[in-house]
This record gives C-alpha cells, sequence and structure tokens, in this order.
C-alpha cells in the first residue's frame, strides 16, 4: 500500500538523518573542579580552528560545565587559580594560568605557564581524535582526561596527572605565592632557557633531545603526562572521532576515582594502573534520547495508523533539526 511505502521512505529518512546527526556532533567536554578552591578554566582553539561559545569561565569547588566543540576542532583546555579582579584598575587576572586578556574570557589569549595544559586534535588522521596531558610548560594543578564512551581499544583511555606538584617541586622550578608556599612548578625549559632543556637548535630532534632528571621528575609523578616535547610513545591517547565525549577534571580525588584502565603503548611505563572515574561526577548522555519522547508503542503493532504517520513526521523533523543544529550550522 502506498501509505506502506511512504512510512518505510520515512523511517529510512529518519535513521539517515539521525545518524548523520550523530556523525555531525561536536564532542562535548565536561570540565569538572574537584579542587577545594575555585578553578578558572581557558579554552584556546588552535589556529584555524573555529571558536568555542566560551574561552573562559568560574567553576566553583564541586561544579561541573559542559563546553560543545565543532567538528575537527583543536585546542587546548587548562585551569587558572589564584584568580580576581584588580581593585583599582578592574584588570581581571590570575596568578597561575592567566591567559593575559584581562577578563575572565581569555578571548584568543593562551596560557601562561607554568601551566598544566590538556590537548585536543579531534577528527585528526585516520579518523581519531588525538589528545593528551602536558607537563611540557610546567605544571599548576592536577588534571586528568577521561573519554566517555569511545572506540580505540587501549589507546583510548584516561591521562592526566593525579598529582599535585607544587609542593615537591625542585627548588629551581618553584612557583611560589606570596606565602611561599608553591603554587605551580616550571618547566626545565622556562626555568632555564638552554636548548637541551628546550629540545631547540642542536637538539630539536628525538634523538637528540632525551629526558632530563628534571623532566623525569614529572614523568615519575605522572606517567601518562607529556614530561617534555618528545615523550610521545607513552603520553598521546585516541579515540575513533565521533564516538565519544571528554571528561576534563581539576584536582581528581584519587580516593573517590573508582575504576582504573589500560591504555598506552607500555603499560609497564604508561601508568596502566591510574584511576580513572569519579564517583561525585554526574556524566552527561550527549546526543542520547534524542526522539524518545515521541515515541508510541501503539505504533509497532499499526505502523499505517494516522498517529503513527505524523510521529513519524515528528521525528524526520527532530533528526532534520539535529543536523541543522549540529556544530558548524550554529
Amino acid at each position: 500500500m502506498a501509505s506502506d511505502r511512504l512510512l518505510l521512505l520515512l523511517l529510512r529518512v529518519t535513521f539517515l538523518l539521525t545518524s548523520l546527526s550523530r556523525a555531525a556532533l561536536c564532542a562535548t567536554f565536561t570540565l569538572t573542579n574537584s579542587c577545594g578552591y575555585t578553578v578558572w578554566p581557558g579554552l584556546l582553539s588552535s589556529a584555524g580552528s573555529p571558536p568555542l561559545a566560551t574561552t573562559g569561565f568560574a567553576l566553583a569547588p564541586g561544579e561541573s560545565r559542559a563546553v560543545d566543540a565543532p567538528a575537527a576542532w583543536s585546542g587546548r583546555v587548562w585551569g587558572r587559580t589564584l584568580c580576581g579582579a584588580d581593585q583599582a584598575s578592574g584588570r581581571f587576572a590570575c596568578a597561575t594560568g592567566d591567559c593575559g586578556s584581562g577578563a575572565v574570557e581569555c578571548g584568543g589569549g593562551g596560557a601562561a605557564p607554568p601551566t598544566t595544559l590538556a590537548e585536543f586534535t579531534l577528527n585528526g588522521g585516520g579518523g581519531n581524535d588525538f589528545y593528551d596531558v602536558s607537563l611540557v610548560d610546567g605544571s599548576n594543578l592536577p588534571m586528568v582526561v577521561v573519554p566517555q564512551g569511545g572506540v580505540g581499544g587501549a589507546t583510548c583511555g584516561a591521562t592526566g596527572c593525579l598529582v599535585d606538584l607544587n609542593a615537591p617541586c625542585p627548588a629551581d622550578l618553584k612557583v611560589a605565592g606570596a606565602d611561599g608556599a608553591g603554587i605551580a612548578c616550571k618547566s626545565a625549559c622556562e626555568a632555564f632557557g638552554t636548548p637541551e632543556y628546550c629540545c631547540s637548535g642542536a637538539f630539536g630532534r628525538p634523538a637528540t633531545c632525551q629526558p632530563s632528571a628534571y623532566s623525569q621528575f614529572f614523568k615519575n609523578a605522572c606517567p601518562r603526562a607529556y614530561s617534555y616535547a618528545y615523550d610521545d610513545a607513552t603520553s598521546t591517547f585516541t579515540c575513533a572521532s565521533g564516538t565519544v565525549d571528554y571528561l576534563v577534571v581539576f584536582c581528581p580525588s584519587i580516593s573517590s576515582l573508582k575504576s582504573s584502565v589500560g591504555g598506552g603503548a607500555n603499560p609497564s611505563t604508561s601508568g596502566a594502573g591510574l584511576p580513572l572515574i569519579n564517583d561525585t561526577v554526574s556524566f552527561l548522555n550527549h546526543g542520547g534520547g534524542g526522539g524518545g519522547g515521541y515515541y508510541d508503542a501503539s505504533c509497532s503493532s499499526s505502523p499505517a495508523a494516522p498517529s503513527c504517520t505524523v510521529l513519524l513526521l515528528l521525528l524526520l523533523a527532530h533528526a532534520a533539526t539535529a543536523v541543522l543544529a549540529a556544530c558548524g550550522h550554529r
């Protein structure tokens, strides 16, 4: 019957559009502050990448905020600490991770080192997302990245640094606050500026730029994080693009992380026992349940009923809207 053929066509088109909408959807970064103090996340898009809806905001202790990133986005996420506005000028600044904008929004400014960085390239080579947590520019607070969902086997796993390095930081790398306590830990490159520590000049190749005693301090504490420029083998992680969202946690609590993950090319040196899930975090079901509210069980037995035709048209409209609302069409 014509009505049956119409319904079948609508179902097929609905399925196609729903699949396309999911493929086009941006990844969602859920930023969670598990620190006992306010953190001001900063977000920077790489050159050529679309801007995000926000480039900086305040995140109170225990608070989470979701930020969508467009398809094929690349950039950085970090946490700023000890921030406030100058009473005289009103200019906003942070003691660590400052982006130089003079405002809560970073507006295209990057993080002043030393700062712990989460770096992402979505929909990169081979249809994969690439991500890492880097201490190459030093460290200012613990941070982990946990993929939510995702396909990619052992390489699609949690990474980051669970350790607050500010107190044990070597004296010649330590950044102290007004009270003398450590608030950040420099890299050797920033502290000394020499080619062997900065992997520059004659030391600008993997064969000539080797780990130093300083980079080993970071690596021993945080086996999965980048400790120097060519620390790729144990520090780069990948998930299949379009299958995963990312949880970024500042000051993850070891006691409340409930499981561990394998991953990395060499589990014996990449921290395969790193706990990764924080029980206090409410994970977002990004992309889930779209259209579910339209479902009517009676349509499974009488798909040609007029009410079901309306239902399918609603589903079709919902799927088409999702495609148009996906990243790149906002």
